[in-house]
């Protein structure tokens, strides 16, 4: 028979988060639990802050390529050939082949 594991380790219950709690008062003492709990959600503060930001970057460059490159023009990518711009040297044949003396 076939047994099925659980993806997700089970959430603790009350008996089990008492322990934690009395296991973190012990190692951290209990003066620097506020001040952890304070750092963490400053922390956390600061993620959610940046994600928004991010987020919002991300739309107003969507909105932008909306609006903007509608009509794609020549190639499927929307560039066009005015848009290219060589930047590697034009040497001939003659002066890669020849070796110096």
């Amino acid at each position: 028979m076939v047994e099925i594991a659980p993806l997700f380790a089970p959430i603790p219950g009350g008996p089990e988060l008492l322990i934690i709690l009395f296991i973190a008062i012990l190692l951290f003492g209990a003066n620097k639990i506020p001040k952890l709990a304070r750092s963490t959600g400053e922390a956390m503060g600061e993620f959610q802050k940046g994600r928004e930001k991010v987020e919002t970057e991300l739309e107003e460059m969507r909105e932008g390529y909306d609006g903007e490159n509608n009509d794609l023009g020549d190639d499927e990518f929307g560039d066009t050939d005015d848009d290219f711009v060589d930047t590697e040297p034009v040497t001939s044949e003659d002066e890669t082949d020849t070796e110096p003396n």
